[in-house]
């Protein structure tokens, strides 16, 4: 019977995070396809939307990269920032999405931070800013520190000398964070 109880925890262990990400990956095809599907007199085409998407997603990479794209997108960028609740959901969707990716990637300054003295405690996270001089501050830095298994995270403010950059690649740092310090490299 123990025998059996250890099974069925590590099949648990195994299975849930592979089923989790199936589930993840499903429900967004099926949303694609939800408003991208291809329908005709006679039959519908099901993943149309996610084939859809894999074409025009590029196309749209191409033409913004491209001048006349590139200022056809400025000025539409400017149209919409000019409404102010629109204003504020794409400006923090554009920045979040460019955290991530893009030029400007904002997760790419791994650091460890004293909290208190060098044998106290200490936390890991990602520079942001390396001037808060807009804010009249001085000689400090701002840090954000993902949460755990969660897509929220804190800023706090911290003098440069208690920061301290790590060797590592940002997006190990990141799986070791957010995974509460179970991923990441084993070393």
């Amino acid at each position: 019977m123990k025998n059996l109880i250890q099974y069925f925890l590590k099949g648990l262990l195994v299975f849930t995070p592979i089923a989790l990400t199936v589930f993840v990956i499903v429900w967004l095809v099926q949303l694609v396809d939800k408003y991208l599907t291809i329908r005709t007199e006679n039959y519908t085409i099901h993943g149309g939307g996610l084939v859809i998407l894999l074409i025009l997603l590029p196309v749209i990479g191409y033409f913004t990269s491209q001048y006349l794209g590139r200022k056809l997108f400025e000025w539409f960028e400017k149209l919409i920032t000019k409404i102010p609740l629109i204003k504020l959901l794409y400006n923090s969707l554009k920045d979040l999405m460019g955290a991530f990716a893009g030029d400007k990637k904002s997760f790419n300054k791994p650091v460890l931070v004293d909290l208190a003295g060098n044998d106290g405690a200490k936390i890991v996270g990602f520079v942001t800013r390396e001037s808060l001089d807009f804010l009249n501050i001085k000689d400090h830095v701002a840090v954000y520190f993902p949460q755990s298994y969660n897509f929220a995270g804190n800023i706090l403010i911290f003098p440069a000398k208690n920061v301290r950059p790590i060797d590592a690649d940002a997006s190990d740092v990141m799986a070791f964070i957010v995974s509460a310090g179970v991923s990441g490299p084993k070393k």
